[in-house]
């Protein structure tokens, strides 16, 4: 006989502002199969929860409903309590009626009503539920790291330290990522390469990681723990082991090529070393684009014909025309996805000309003239001539917060890196002058409003708050026309180079969400669970995310995030053994008729095909089976089975007909208090 207790929390005001709890409760009490019914302020404090150990224990209760706030927020806590007090922790429901009721409703009746019937549906769900143990798995004691800019490095570093090797995986040919090509790092000023340059070379000599740079992760099978990682290592045709960095090889190669680092500023070879810190500093023959290569042959591979001047050129016989892609296979625990940004194309800022005028530049390639690695050594010059420019317009949001191009968010570090920008082109010209055209300044960080204030007040930057229209050539100038909103007035600005701070995207290119099943928000951003409580965690346990992948960052967040990352992978690793949800799909063989929809719109893969024999060993049937260490229990395959042959752990057809024959039952009856 059920003997179910409810517990209806106030969540300080956010509940009982909209809901009359003590009427909740009082309906509550009429339920079938309800002995306790009890309100508190907020039952997720230490004494609350001590209020439902001692009615579980005090009244023998089989079931546990806490109407509360969402099941995301307090569902473990709740459970864990119920565990302690020897209640099987599956057998505790919450009945969310904050998100689900109070905050989308006003007060009156009508909230509490819902209320009530959230509440009901969730007492005939819970005298159904059976009581179910967690799944128990094996662990692989290693991790997996994609991408190899600063958070990537960071999660890698933090991993090895703890004593758990670590495979990182970057598709350039050097790690350092986008960070490696900034000149200085707000709002300190620090040389970006004495930051970054420590970590790189730190994690090429640390033991436990495996460095595979210009390699990409070909496919991801298993599940939490046990995952099975296929890396394609594409050919540099460069021996790593004798290849010594001498730089004989470039100075004869004949073929010419936009600098990529560089942000095609500058010129390299078609054997190169991306930068002069690269990490390995291991020359790269981009096969491509030599002038005796022919197209990619069916191995993956380019097959180079003639030319042997770099051959011939190197000493120590380093070149190998005949390397073909590897495939590296990894058995790992867990994975960190770190694949970082990219810019938003300015073209797609038409009105602002980029494209049309080599002087109109956004923030990457204004960072690469400012470097003294960079095409100028450092100086800033106008890309058209040579010049210095005396007069530089810097155009802030260009892209984001701007929702008729589809990006309504905030990239968070473009009001920081274009008063960076004024500042050191302040320093490299003295007597020029900056404009920067602003919305608003967001400076949320240690030091950063600071830093801008230094940058208007000291630096004499001018800073406009106003949109920009268009820029348009004229005279060898660029003529900027926009708007002072604070004065009121039009503004034209003749300039000679202009910097569009452009909107932090995804990077165009990245499959890696769907090899690895995670989930992307609307921009194409990774998901994370939760936003507050599981910041660094996805919907395919055992997958972490690490900066700027999961949403614009600046480098401060970025690294934070990476050590976040790498310690939920640890606390993963250093299990004895993984426990995982039970509330997974099962197959009632007796009822699959081989049809396999639910294989089709599994978006985990985890249903798997089993073979029914009799004893003579002929094939009967092929049915459905569920690999429970992959099912995340989303119910895809019990939508979409016709045979009705699976049901998901706590959500069977019986649950879901009882919760839904309460819901649509007449409301209760009563006035709410004034």
């Amino acid at each position: 006989m059920a003997r179910i207790g409810v517990f209806v929390c106030h969540c300080g005001e956010n509940i009982a502002r909209t809901v009359d709890v003590e009427k909740v409760v009082e309906y509550a009490r009429t339920l079938p199969g309800v002995v306790v019914s009890d309100h508190y302020a907020y039952f997720c404090s230490a004494p609350g929860q001590k209020k439902v150990q001692d009615a579980i224990q005090g009244q023998d209760l089989t079931g546990v409903v806490v109407a509360a706030c969402s099941p995301h927020l307090h569902e473990p806590t709740f459970r864990g309590a119920s565990a302690q007090a020897e209640l099987n922790p599956f057998l505790c429901e919450i009945a969310n009626i904050r998100e689900q009721c109070s905050w989308v409703h006003a007060k009156g009746a009508p909230a509490t009503q819902k209320a009530c019937g959230i509440v009901a549906a969730m007492v005939e769900k819970v005298k159904r539920n059976q009581p179910l143990h967690p799944i128990e798995l094996p662990v692989t004691r290693g991790a997996l790291v994609i991408g190899g800019g600063v958070a990537g490095i960071r999660a890698a570093l933090d991993i090895a330290k703890a004593g758990y090797p670590v495979t990182l995986v970057e598709k350039q040919p050097s790690i350092g990522g986008n960070m490696a090509r900034l000149s200085e790092t707000f709002p300190t000023l620090d040389c970006s390469q004495c930051i970054l340059t420590p970590l790189m070379v730190e994690a090429l000599r640390h033991p436990k990681i495996e460095l595979l740079t210009y390699s990409e992760v070909e496919s991801v099978s298993g599940y939490v723990g046990n995952f099975k990682v296929r890396i394609k290592k594409k050919p540099r045709y460069v021996r790593e082991d004798l290849c010594t960095g001498c730089d004989d090889c470039v100075a004869v190669c004949p073929v010419t090529l936009p600098n990529e680092f560089n942000m095609n500023l500058a010129w390299r070879k078609a054997i190169y070393i991306p930068f002069p810190q690269a990490v390995p500093a291991i020359y790269t023959l981009d096969a491509e684009h030599c002038i005796n290569s022919n197209l990619e042959s069916k191995s993956g591979a380019y097959r180079v014909l003639g030319c042997e001047r770099c051959y011939d050129a190197c000493g120590p016989k380093a070149i190998d025309y005949d390397m073909s892609p590897q495939i590296i296979e990894r058995d790992v625990g867990a994975i960190v996805l770190a694949s970082g940004y990219e810019l938003m194309a300015a073209e797609e800022a038409k009105e602002y000309g980029y494209g049309k005028h080599p002087d109109i530049m956004d923030g990457l390639e204004f960072e690469r003239l400012l470097s003294a690695s960079g095409p100028t050594g450092g100086e800033v010059r106008r890309p058209s001539n040579g010049k210095v420019p005396k007069e530089v317009v810097f155009i802030q949001c260009v892209g984001s917060r701007d929702p008729q191009r589809g990006v309504a968010y905030c990239s968070r570090i473009c009001c920081m890196y274009t008063a960076k920008h004024a500042l050191l082109y302040k320093h490299k010209v003295p007597d020029g002058k900056a404009y920067v055209f602003y919305m608003d300044i967001r400076a949320a960080g240690k030091g950063y409003e600071e830093f801008v204030n230094r940058v208007m007040e000291e630096e004499r930057v001018l800073y406009l708050r106003g949109r920009v229209s268009r820029v348009i050539p004229e005279d060898g100038k660029l003529v900027v026309y926009g708007a002072d909103t604070l004065s009121g007035q039009p503004v034209h600005i003749k300039a000679d180079l202009v910097v569009l701070a452009t909107a932090m995207f995804p990077p165009a290119d990245n499959d890696l969400p769907r090899k690895l099943r995670v989930p992307t928000d609307s921009y194409g951003f990774l998901q994370e669970v939760h936003p507050k409580l599981r910041p660094v965690e996805t919907l395919t346990a055992g997958v972490f995310l690490a900066g700027s992948a999961q949403s614009p960052k600046d480098i401060p967040d970025t690294v934070a995030h990476a050590s976040a990352a790498a310690s939920k992978t640890l606390e993963m690793l250093s299990q004895p053994i993984l426990h995982r949800e039970p509330t997974v799909a099962q197959v009632n063989e007796a009822n699959c008729v081989g049809c396999f929809d639910c294989e089709r719109v599994c978006p985990y893969r985890a249903i798997e095909r089993r073979e029914i024999r009799d004893r003579q060993g002929n094939l009967l049937k092929l049915v459905a089976r569920v690999n429970e260490a992959m099912c995340e229990g989303c119910g895809a395959c019990t939508a979409a089975c016709r045979s009705r042959g699976i049901d998901v752990f706590g959500f069977s057809d019986e649950q879901v007909f009882a919760q839904l024959g309460t819901i649509t039952a007449a409301p209760p009856e009563f006035e709410t208090r004034a």
